[in-house]
C-alpha cells in the first residue's frame, strides 16, 4: 500500500492540535459512557448518539457518532462579520475567510451559514444581481482581481469538513447603510415598480409576482451553479414596522421586538407598507382575502415554491428558515408576550412547519432562559410542539449579545441554552449569531464552548425525508508507523460519500473524528497518555448524514 505524503493528515490524540489540521479538536470518550456535557436535569432524555446522552459500549465497537448541527451565521450586510470592511484586497478577504473557517473547525462546529445576498445583490458573480458594495465598495463593481468568493468559501469549508449553507435575504432591496447608487442590473433599476421605499430601506413588494419570481430565480441559480449544502433565509419578509420614514434603527426596527404587543395594537403610529398598487390589483382580479391574509399568502407562496424548486434541482440541498422566535399570538404558551411576526411580518412559520415546506427551522430565540415573557426554554418547547412533520428544529442563539451593553449575556447563558437544547429529544442542533463573538472570544465564550460544550466533533443529524439510503461501507487500509497508525480510506461504488466518521481507541478511551472525503489519508498519532491507537472503526457518511455500516480497520489484540 502506497500512502501519498502530500495528502496525509495527522489526527492528534491530544486536545491542543494545530487550528489548521482538518481533524483538529478530537477528544477522548470513555468506553463506558459518552460525555454528558450540557445535560439539563429534569428534561427529556436526549437520543442515543447525541453529545449529552450516556451510551453503553464495549472495547470492540464504539458508541454511535455524536450528532448535532453546530453552525454560525456569517453576515456580509454592513460588513458585520465578513469582509471586515468593503473593498479589501482579494488576499485580505481570503485571509479573513480562512480565519473564520479555521476558528469554526477549531471549535468543532460543523457548518457555516454565509450571507450571499444581503440586499438584492451578490457576493458571487451573477447575471441576475449586481456585486455587493459590502464586498467591493460600490454596488455593481466586480472585484479588482477576478475571483468567486462563494466558490472559495464552499471549497475551503468542505476541505475542513464544514457544511456551507447559502443565506439569502428574500425581499430587502437596499440596506440603510448602503452608500453607492443602485447598479443598472439591480431590480430597483430594472423593475422599479416592484420595489418600494420604506423608511431608510428599499423593499421588494411581496405582492408583486415579478419580485417573488426574481428572488426564486436568484436562489435556484445558486443551487444549480454551486455545491452548497443548504439554502437559508432569515426573518425579513414584509419589513419590521417603523413609526416614521426616518425612525428606523438597526435593520429597520424601531420597536423593541421582544416586548411589543402581540398584535401591534396600541398607541404607536406605524408607517404602512406601500403595497397599495399590488393590493388593488389583487382585489380587482377577484381576490377575496383580507389584506393581512393576502400578505401572508404572498409570503407562503414564495416559501412553498422555494422548497419545491430546491427539491427539483438538488434533492440533497436542505432548506432552512430562521424566523423571529415568538409564535403567533393565538397559539402562544401562557405568559409569553412580544412582537407578532404573524401580524407584522406576515410570516406564518407555524404553517410552514405543518406543511413540511422546510428541512430545518432555526427560530431566533434571542432571550435568556430566565426572561419569563420570552423564556428561551418555553419558546423552544413551543416550536417543538408545532413540529408535527418531524423536521429539524435548531434554534438560533444570540451569542453576539455577549457584549458590554446593558442587556449583555454572560457566556454561561449561551452554554446553558445549549444545555437546554440537548435536554430535548426533538432538538439536535443550534446556530450562533454571529461568528464575530466567537472570533473575538468575547468574555471567553469560545474557550468555554471548546472546553465544556464542544469537546468532540459531531456529525449533523440525518435528514431521512430527503433520502435515507446509506452509502456502502468504505474501503480502508491501515498500517502501523513509527508515530501512529496511518489510514487510507476510499469510497465504495454507489452513493457518493461526503465524510468519514472515525473512531479510534486508546487504552480504555474511544476518540471520535470526522474527515472530509476529499482528504482520505490521515495519521492517528500516538499520544503520551494513551500511547498508540489499539483499534480503529470507520464508516462513510453521505450529504444527508446517512451513515454506512461500520468496518473494523485496525485492531491490536492484547
Amino acid at each position: 500500500m502506497v500512502f501519498n505524503a502530500k495528502k496525509r493528515l495527522t489526527l492528534s490524540a491530544g486536545v491542543a492540535m494545530s487550528v489548521a489540521a482538518l481533524l483538529e479538536g478530537c477528544s477522548s470518550t470513555p468506553i463506558a459512557t459518552m460525555p454528558e456535557a450540557g445535560t439539563m436535569p429534569g428534561g427529556p432524555a436526549a437520543p442515543a448518539g447525541s453529545p449529552s446522552q450516556p451510551v453503553v459500549v464495549n472495547a470492540n465497537m464504539p458508541p454511535p457518532a455524536p450528532r448535532e448541527f453546530r453552525a454560525a451565521w456569517v453576515s456580509t450586510v454592513a460588513n458585520i462579520d465578513w469582509p471586515s470592511r468593503s473593498n479589501l484586497t482579494t488576499a485580505k478577504q481570503q485571509t479573513e475567510a480562512l480565519a473564520i473557517l479555521d476558528r469554526a473547525k477549531a471549535l468543532n462546529l460543523n457548518a457555516i451559514v454565509l450571507q450571499v445576498r444581503p440586499s438584492a445583490d451578490a457576493i458571487y458573480p451573477s447575471e441576475l444581481e449586481p456585486w455587493s458594495e459590502f464586498l467591493t465598495g460600490q454596488q455593481g463593481r466586480a472585484p479588482a482581481q477576478a475571483w468567486d468568493p462563494l466558490q472559495f468559501w464552499i471549497e475551503q469549508a468542505h476541505a475542513r469538513g464544514l457544511e456551507l449553507h447559502a443565506w439569502f435575504n428574500p425581499y430587502r432591496a437596499r440596506h440603510a447603510t448602503a452608500k453607492s447608487p443602485l447598479a443598472a442590473i439591480h431590480i430597483g433599476r430594472k423593475q422599479p415598480d416592484v420595489v418600494k421605499s420604506y423608511g431608510r430601506y428599499l423593499w421588494m413588494d411581496p405582492g408583486e409576482a415579478a419580485a417573488s419570481q426574481h428572488t426564486l430565480d436568484v436562489v435556484l441559480d445558486v443551487v444549480r451553479r454551486y455545491d452548497i449544502d443548504g439554502v437559508h433565509i432569515d426573518d425579513y419578509f414584509y419589513p419590521y414596522p417603523i413609526d416614521t420614514p426616518n425612525a428606523a434603527g438597526p435593520e429597520g426596527v424601531a420597536l423593541d421586538a421582544s416586548s411589543s404587543g402581540g398584535s401591534g395594537s396600541g398607541a404607536r403610529q406605524e408607517l404602512e407598507f406601500p403595497d397599495q398598487p399590488s393590493w388593488q390589483r389583487y382585489l380587482l382580479g377577484g381576490g377575496t382575502l383580507d389584506r393581512a391574509n393576502w400578505r401572508r399568502q404572498n409570503v407562503n407562496s414564495l416559501i412553498e415554491a422555494m422548497y419545491l424548486g430546491i427539491r427539483k434541482e438538488k434533492s440533497w440541498v436542505r432548506f432552512g428558515i430562521s424566523p423571529f422566535g415568538i409564535g403567533r399570538p393565538d397559539k402562544r404558551p401562557a405568559g409569553i408576550v412580544g412582537f407578532s411576526q404573524y401580524d407584522k411580518l406576515y410570516a406564518d412559520a407555524e404553517l410552514w412547519l405543518a406543511n413540511g415546506w422546510l428541512d430545518y427551522l432555526a427560530p431566533q430565540l434571542y432571550w435568556p432562559v430566565s426572561q419569563a415573557p420570552q423564556a428561551f426554554d418555553v419558546l423552544l418547547d413551543y416550536w417543538l410542539a408545532q413540529n408535527t412533520r418531524a423536521r429539524h428544529v435548531w434554534p438560533g442563539l444570540y451569542t453576539s449579545r455577549i457584549d458590554n451593553s446593558a442587556k449583555a449575556f454572560a457566556p454561561e447563558e449561551i452554554v446553558k441554552q445549549i444545555g437546554v437544547t440537548r435536554s430535548r429529544s426533538g432538538v439536535r442542533g443550534h446556530l450562533h449569531f454571529s461568528i464575530a463573538a466567537l472570533m473575538e472570544n468575547r468574555k471567553g465564550i469560545a474557550d468555554q464552548l471548546k472546553s465544556q460544550t464542544y469537546q468532540t466533533a459531531a456529525l449533523p443529524p440525518a435528514t431521512p425525508w430527503l433520502g435515507a439510503d446509506a452509502p456502502a461501507a468504505p474501503q480502508a487500509a491501515a498500517r502501523r508507523e513509527s508515530n501512529g497508525v496511518a489510514l487510507k480510506l476510499s469510497a465504495s461504488a454507489g452513493k457518493p460519500v461526503a465524510q468519514y466518521a472515525i473512531w479510534s481507541r486508546y487504552g480504555t478511551e474511544w476518540r471520535f473524528a470526522v474527515a472530509p472525503a476529499s482528504r482520505p489519508v490521515l495519521l492517528l498519532a500516538d499520544d503520551a497518555a494513551g500511547g498508540a491507537a489499539q483499534a480503529v472503526v470507520v464508516s462513510a457518511v453521505d450529504r444527508l448524514g446517512n451513515e454506512s455500516e461500520r468496518i473494523n480497520v485496525y485492531n491490536v489484540r492484547s
